[in-house]
């Protein structure tokens, strides 16, 4: 079992409440638009990191994140791409490497929205977890945690925080 800590699109600024948050979680996985490498270090000292880069992100950020992460998660395969749409409207490159890979979980950023949608088609759920950073038009900033036990997920939680 790993309780796993998820955001994106921090734009180089996290809210107070993360470390607090993700204190009990194993590893915190971020879906881009990091913004700058002292967030990157920041999450590293809570928390074992993975991460990838987003269109935001410029050369110190890329050098350390790859374009998506392909991984397994206990028994459950898992991308993570930036720019990866949502399920009927995915990215021409999440298209690709869903029908490529066929995760089980497929987690990408970008929009600032919150969505967790179960996609029959491809047979996965995705996840965007919305917005963490100020930047962007959206109005509350989004932290989830969950757990993955075996191939399932479970307990999945969100931390909602007005913007100011």
């Amino acid at each position: 079992m790993k309780r796993i800590a998820l955001l994106s699109d921090t734009h180089g600024s996290l809210p107070a409440k993360t470390a607090d948050f993700f204190a009990s979680c194993d590893e915190i996985w971020h879906a881009g638009d990091i913004g700058n490498l002292e967030t990157v270090k920041t999450l590293e000292a809570i928390k074992p990191l993975r991460a990838v880069y987003g269109n935001i992100d410029g050369g110190e950020v890329r050098s350390f994140c790859p374009e998506y992460q392909l991984f397994d998660c206990e028994s459950l395969k898992v991308l993570i791409l930036h720019i990866g749409g949502h399920p009927d409207r995915y990215s021409p490159r999440a298209v690709n490497l869903i029908k490529m890979h066929r995760p089980a979980l497929f987690i990408s950023g970008h929009s600032h929205i919150l969505k967790i949608i179960y996609d029959n088609k491809s047979q996965l759920l995705h996840i965007n977890p919305g917005a963490a950073g100020k930047q962007g038009f959206h109005q509350v900033i989004t932290l989830l945690r969950f757990v993955i036990d075996g191939s399932s997920i479970q307990d999945l939680e969100i931390l909602e925080i007005k913007r100011h």
